[in-house]
């Protein structure tokens, strides 16, 4: 009996394993369900344009994170400030939009002058070489030009200290002039902007923008 059931259980799979390897297709009725069917190839449509990736490439693409731009416009003084947000929230989220603020502080300087003509101005500066005392003739300024410009300081202490010391020198027509108060600048910053955020940005055109955003500059401002 179990001699009997051994050689059906052999038998059956001796079957199931031919039905599998498509040995019975031609029987009526009868078909395998594997992989040999001609007419799964057939109902496909546009299998040349069935592409397989690795699996390195899909997961590379699949983990890549969005890029994001630190765009940035300015610098404004104060009052231009609120003109140019205005114009900046039609594009950016009032919550992505940051005010970047630079002091920048007072400067004077160490000075000599307004001489009628140049050649007064020749004069001194043949005099402050006799001395050896470092100058710069000052430029860009109508109501110091022509003068000369013994230091640049940030302080007015510094300054001062600078025009004593050049007194013991033998300099004694000089004074201390403040060329720049001080001042605050600000800057309109989106920290982190999308593609299309960027793109929108980048084409803004307004007088309030000056020249519109463009990249972060590297350096921290205070």
């Amino acid at each position: 009996m179990l001699r009997a059931l051994v050689i059906a259980l052999a038998l059956a799979n001796l079957a199931f394993w031919s039905w599998t390897q498509g040995w019975f297709d031609g029987v009526v009725g009868v078909r395998a369900n594997g992989d040999r069917e001609p007419e799964r190839l057939a109902r496909q449509v546009r299998p040349e344009s069935v592409r397989i990736l690795p699996a390195t490439a899909a997961t590379t693409a699949a983990s890549e994170p969005e890029a994001w731009a630190c765009l940035e416009a300015g610098p404004f003084d104060e009052a231009g400030l609120a003109a140019a947000r205005a114009v900046a929230l039609a594009a950016v989220p009032s919550a992505s939009l940051s005010d970047v603020k630079t002091a920048q502080p007072a400067a004077w300087i160490v000075y000599m002058g307004k001489y009628a003509d140049k050649g007064l101005l020749a004069a001194k500066e043949e005099e402050l070489k006799r001395r050896k005392v470092a100058y710069e003739e000052v430029a860009g300024s109508a109501g110091l030009a022509p003068g000369l410009s013994l230091g640049r300081f940030d302080d007015k202490a510094a300054a001062e200290q600078a025009l004593a010391e050049f007194a013991r020198q033998g300099v004694r027509t000089a004074k201390v002039v403040e060329v720049a108060a001080a001042s605050t600048s600000h800057r309109l910053r989106v920290e982190q902007a999308d593609a299309a955020l960027a793109a929108r940005l980048g084409a803004m055109s307004d007088a309030a923008l000056g020249r519109g955003f463009s990249a972060c500059e590297a350096a921290p401002r205070s």
